[in-house]
């Protein structure tokens, strides 16, 4: 059966995949669903408790009592202000130790010793999950051209010179020319923001890798088949993610995504990382 995972669940696709893993496997589990974050329907029908995202008594002990072993942050988030968080007791504590205005790495890895101090294993999707993480090569039918590949390693380098900053881990690049970095807007947004940056001839390039060192068990860079249509409706040619460093979800729908609007969609290997083995 396995042993009970706690669920921290955002946004999106990637906490119902997890769900959705657990159940096949019979393995049980338990969600915290976070006020203004979490989508109702997500929890419906599912063991679950509702939670303030400052509320880190509540959460601590909700997972406590059901039991939970092994833990797991998914999903997207947006980070509040630290009013808007309305830190209890215990969160109030925790943030006097870490500091509240460090970088979402930072703060990541920080929120995830202290589950560990509480006893809690914390594991990353691909341990649930391993078929997320993407490998080399191309996906799909179309593959980069030149002057794409080009632009794939503009983006990483651009990315690679921001890791100490913990920034973003996209940035969108057209023939050699950086349109946009993403930031606290998210990667859709950034996409969005880009479309009318381009220039005549071979559209742009999305590049999305994790930052140096980033903590792997949380807040891996991620894209769906909605990246890819979005991606399309901006003219771009592509989109290149870092293989062994990045889910792709729905994997075979993106792919057909991706023919579909003539885009391509490549998993590089970063110039300092092994190859990852498909």
């Amino acid at each position: 059966m396995g042993r009970k995972l706690g669920i921290l669940a955002g946004r999106g696709a990637l906490p119902r995949a997890v769900m959705q893993t657990c159940q096949s496997q019979g393995r049980p589990f338990f969600v915290i669903a976070f006020d203004g974050q979490t989508e109702a329907e997500l929890v419906q029908q599912t063991p679950h408790k509702w939670c303030r995202l400052g509320a880190a008594n509540d959460i601590i002990t909700s997972l406590k009592q059901a039991e939970v072993a092994d833990l797991i942050m998914v999903g997207a988030m947006t980070r509040p202000s630290l009013s808007s968080l309305a830190p209890d007791w215990r969160a109030t504590k925790i943030l006097a130790r870490i500091g509240w205005r460090m970088g979402d790495d930072g703060l990541l890895r920080s929120v995830i010793k202290e589950f560990e101090n509480e006893g809690f294993r914390v594991i990353g999707v691909s341990d649930v999950i391993p078929d997320l993480l993407t490998v080399g090569g191309t996906y799909g039918k179309i593959s980069p051209s030149a002057q794409a590949l080009d632009d794939i390693k503009k983006g990483q380098a651009v990315l690679r010179s921001l890791s100490n900053m913990d920034v973003g881990q996209a940035v969108v690049v057209q023939h050699g020319m950086v349109l946009g970095i993403e930031a606290a807007e998210g990667t859709d947004e950034l996409i969005q923001r880009c479309q009318a940056l381009q220039r005549a001839g071979e559209g742009a390039v999305l590049v999305k890798m994790r930052k140096l060192g980033q903590e792997s068990r949380a807040d891996l860079p991620a894209i769906g088949p909605v990246t890819i249509q979005n991606a399309a409706k901006a003219g771009f040619c592509g989109i290149a993610v870092e293989a062994g460093g990045t889910i792709i979800l729905e994997c075979d729908a993106a792919r057909r995504q991706a023919d579909q609007s003539r885009l391509f969609l490549y998993g590089f290997v970063a110039d300092d990382q092994p190859s990852p083995q498909a």
